[in-house]
């Protein structure tokens, strides 16, 4: 064991663990406390109780979290069908431009996810730039989806659009032309092609995309508050909501530790089935 705890990499490996120790492992061991504690207690000293867990459906919490989930597959399923061919032009057609559209898209992470969604905000406004626009040029009104579910679904396509993306032209850039070649000159035809060889080789990078897109989802708060409003309540806002407002620490380290374990679910079962040694090149 000493022998072990003095090799060099364990030894450079220290303040990452450390880091990981006090900056991760402990706040989720403290929520994981906090939501058997009574409600409405700011200690973790006091009788553990199942109060809190059985408030998800006395208090209708579950809606919460099946909205955030439905909303959460909904932006998967869009930003498959919007990346899938964008990523493939990236990866086998573009060329020299990719990079161009590389920066396009990379360039509007730099800007703050809140700015960019309030521009969305003047865009979608009610006598804004498309209705203004529209109304000045047509003289046509365009109904207003601001606040509306649509309106949550066009922030999340929009702002986990790269997460998409580019996990995407990584497993597509991953598959052989050679091997396409190979099975077009054996008689099979282009979707025999892309479902029996080009989507299979792609998947690590289709499910990766997917993965970082769901969970972000599922967690997110700015879309449903700046362009939702009241639409739809996302279990991120209810967690927010029990932390400051309603000042209930125990109720929100259940819905927290409740999102965490949904999410840590998803990623193990998911990662059993990526070969991580073949989308980083070992093989």
């Amino acid at each position: 064991m000493m022998k072990w705890l003095m090799q060099p990499g364990v030894r450079a490996a220290v303040p990452v663990m450390l880091l990981m120790l006090i900056g991760f492992i402990g706040p989720l061991l403290m929520v994981t406390g906090y939501s058997f504690m009574p409600p409405r207690t700011f200690s973790l000293l006091g009788t553990p109780t199942l109060a809190n867990f059985i408030s998800i459906v006395t208090d209708s919490y579950y809606i919460s979290f099946f909205w955030s989930i439905g909303l959460a597959f909904t932006t998967v399923v869009i930003l498959l069908v919007i990346c899938y061919p964008v990523s493939y032009g990236m990866a086998k057609i573009f060329g020299p431009w990719a990079n161009l559209v590389t920066i396009i898209i990379a360039v509007p992470l730099l800007i703050s996810e809140n700015i960019r969604l309030f521009g969305w905000v003047l865009f979608l406004l009610k006598n804004g730039i498309a209705d203004g626009s529209l109304h000045y040029l047509f003289d046509v009104h365009l109904p207003s989806i601001l606040y509306t579910v649509p309106a949550i679904v066009l922030g999340l396509v929009y702002v986990y659009l790269p997460f998409m993306l580019f996990p995407l032209v990584i497993g597509l850039a991953m598959v052989p032309d050679a091997l396409k070649e190979a099975a077009s000159d054996l008689g099979a035809s282009r979707w025999q092609v892309f479902r029996e060889v080009e989507l299979p080789l792609a998947m690590p990078g289709i499910m990766i995309g997917s993965l970082l897109v769901f969970v972000l989802s599922l967690g997110s708060l700015a879309e449903s508050k700046i362009l939702g409003g009241q639409a739809v309540v996302m279990i991120a806002d209810d967690i927010e909501s029990a932390f400051t407002f309603a000042q209930n620490w125990p109720k929100g380290s259940m819905l927290a530790l409740l999102l965490v374990i949904s999410s840590g679910f998803l990623i193990f079962f998911l990662f059993k089935r990526i070969d991580l040694d073949r989308l980083i090149g070992r093989r």
